[in-house]
């Protein structure tokens, strides 16, 4: 119900009257991540998605100092998809080249992995040291997302060690849930805004070729079609080319008329 004048001052997602307060942090820790996921939910590229889970996950994740994700494709070749700084990106870089680290274990193990000193931990007996080396205490690795064929993990990295707890964990997880829904999310729309953009871009290029050789719709499409196949690109890449330049040469000379059309 509104106060008097019609004006509602309490905010959205108050406790109720009867609420002792017991759960205070646990609200709060409520109310950061549903602001986390609305604005994850803005977004609209999978690249933007992941840009922010970083930085919310440097900022929320208690003992946090830098986020990376990595993401391995079936090859399992590894790389930084978006990272915080330069340390956590290049620890992506030292699990490609020596084959091992706790977020390829993540992914490929499909569990948490906490790691509380990498120096001497004996799962990553060449990564550890190296990493150690160049300012990475401890980290905490959790699985992402699948897409496609490429799986990621969000990855916690701090400079000392043992600086990850239950706590750690617990938030770690709820925001790689919301992080795995945004960028699936992101994904669909990137596909759909692709798909559409596609369409376009060949309905235009099949007017051209209508217009300028006397064709219909179908025997446009089919010499769009037939250049595709044969030059080895993608139908809408023809037709971009076709769309942006005006030029026709392949499959079709100039005074081709709808009698010699494919």
């Amino acid at each position: 119900m509104g106060t008097e004048g019609g004006e509602d001052r309490r905010q959205w997602g108050q406790p109720s009257a009867q609420d002792t307060g017991t759960t205070v942090a646990l609200d709060a820790l409520a109310r950061r991540l549903a602001e986390a996921a609305r604005s994850l939910q803005r977004q609209t590229s999978p690249q933007q998605v992941m840009d922010g889970v970083v930085h919310l996950a440097r900022g929320m994740v208690p003992g946090a100092d830098e986020a990376t994700i990595t993401m391995v494709r079936k090859d399992r070749h590894c790389y930084s998809a978006a990272a915080t700084s330069a340390l956590a990106s290049d620890f992506d870089v030292l699990q490609d080249e020596t084959g091992e680290g706790p977020c390829l274990d993540a992914i490929w193990q499909q569990e948490t992995v906490r790691v509380n000193d990498l120096a001497s931990d004996p799962r990553w007996p060449v990564l550890g040291p190296r990493a150690a080396a160049r300012g990475v205490g401890s980290m905490l690795c959790l699985q992402l997302f699948v897409h496609r064929d490429t799986l990621g993990a969000l990855d916690l990295l701090a400079h000392v060690t043992s600086a990850f707890t239950d706590e750690s964990e617990h938030v770690g997880l709820l925001l790689a849930s919301h992080a795995a829904i945004a960028t699936a999310d992101a994904h669909h729309f990137e596909n759909v805004t692709s798909a559409l953009a596609s369409r376009d871009v060949i309905g235009q290029a099949k007017g051209i070729l209508m217009e300028r050789f006397k064709l219909t719709s179908d025997q446009a499409f089919t010499v769009l079609a037939k250049v595709s196949q044969d030059t080895n690109q993608k139908v809408s890449s023809v037709a971009e080319e076709l769309a942006r330049t005006g030029l026709w040469s392949p499959g079709a000379p100039a005074g081709q008329d709808r009698r010699d059309a494919p």
